[in-house]
C-alpha cells in the first residue's frame, strides 16, 4: 500500500511497512538492497545505524517548520520513499503516512497541527497503484472482533478505486473546518512500477 511536498526539517510520522506483509523485528533477515548490515535482530541493525548516522550528524539547529511550507500525505507501503520521489530533502516538508494514505481524523489533526503552529500551506497526497488497501473490506473489523474479541474504533478506510479515493482525500482536505488554507491541495498516483506520479484531476 501506499502516498508532493518540498525540504529542510520537520518531522512526520513515517512507517516503512506494508499492510499486506506485517513481521516482527524478531530474526526477518534483511535483503540485499538493505543498507542495514551486520547480525541480530532486525531492530539491533537499525539502533547500530543509527550509532553510525549519529557519528557524523550534521542537522543540529535546522528550523522545525518545513522551508517549503508543504505537507505531504502518503501511504506507509516500503516501495514510496516519498522524499526522493518528489525529490526533496531532509527539513522540506512534513511527511504524514499511514495505511492508504488515507485523509483520516488523524491526518487532519496532523495538517491542523502543520498549518496553524508550523506554517504549511501546500498539501500534496499521494497513493499508489498495487495497494494492499485495495485487497481489504471492512469485514476485516469483523475479523479482528472475532479474534480479540473487541471491535476496532477506526474504520478500515479500504477502497477499489484508487483514483476515486485520491479524489476524496483532496475533499477532505477542502472541506476541514480546522485547516486555514485549502487552496493549494493536489493529489496524485505513484505508479511503483515506474516511480511516475500521475496527478488526478479532482473534478473527473
Amino acid at each position: 500500500m501506499a502516498f508532493f511536498v518540498l525540504s529542510h526539517s520537520g518531522p512526520g510520522t513515517v512507517v516503512t511497512s506494508t499492510v499486506m506483509d506485517m513481521t516482527t523485528s524478531a530474526s526477518v533477515p534483511l535483503g540485499s538492497e538493505s543498507a542495514i548490515a551486520g547480525s541480530g535482530t532486525v531492530t539491533d541493525r537499525i539502533v547500530d545505524a543509527n550509532t553510525r548516522y549519529a557519528a557524523d550528524f550534521g542537522h543540529a539547529g535546522m528550523d522545525a517548520k518545513p522551508a517549503l511550507h508543504v505537507a505531504v500525505v502518503a501511504c506507509m507501503d516500503a516501495r514510496l520513499d516519498p522524499l526522493a520521489t518528489l525529490g526533496l530533502q531532509l527539513g522540506d516538508c512534513h511527511t504524514i503516512r499511514n495505511a492508504g494514505g488515507v485523509v483520516t481524523d488523524d491526518v487532519i489533526r496532523s495538517l491542523t497541527i502543520s498549518q496553524r503552529k508550523l506554517g504549511t500551506r501546500s498539501v500534496v497526497l499521494v497513493h499508489h497503484t498495487g495497494c494492499g488497501m485495495e485487497t481489504l473490506t471492512e469485514d476485516f473489523r469483523s475479523d479482528l472482533e472475532a479474534e480479540v474479541g473487541q471491535r476496532p474504533a477506526w474504520a478500515v478506510e479500504s477502497f477499489q478505486d484508487v483514483d476515486q479515493d485520491v479524489r476524496q482525500s483532496m475533499r477532505r482536505v477542502r472541506t476541514s473546518p480546522f485547516l486555514p488554507h485549502t487552496d493549494d491541495v493536489r493529489g496524485f498516483v505513484y505508479d511503483v512500477g515506474t516511480g511516475l506520479l500521475r496527478e488526478i484531476d479532482p473534478a473527473s
